[in-house]
């Protein structure tokens, strides 16, 4: 991952679409025909790809790992509305 900061101007197209150039697509994972996550924040916009199925189920583990003992019961129904995204974004305390 990249861990020095980088800006890039990059225009934008008649239908308000962007290049996100290759170097950036590779060091991230976006592929042709994939997906990424646009997130707004008070500073602008956030472009992020999304986690692999791997990643998500280290941190649910991890995260179900620190929950023992805790007393939280589950119920069916109770997770309906959460965004796992949000749920796993690194930059919410």
């Amino acid at each position: 991952m990249v861990t020095s900061v980088v800006s890039i101007r990059l225009k934008v197209g008649p239908k308000g679409q962007i290049v996100i150039p290759k170097v950036f697509r590779e060091a991230y994972g976006i592929k042709e025909g994939g997906e990424v996550i646009i997130e707004p924040t008070d500073k602008g916009l956030v472009i992020k790809a999304p986690l692999d199925v791997k990643t998500l189920m280290e941190k649910l583990k991890e995260r179900r790992k620190n929950m023992k003992g805790v007393g939280i019961q589950a119920k069916l129904g109770d997770l309906k509305d959460v965004d796992l995204e949000d749920e796993f974004n690194e930059d919410i305390p």
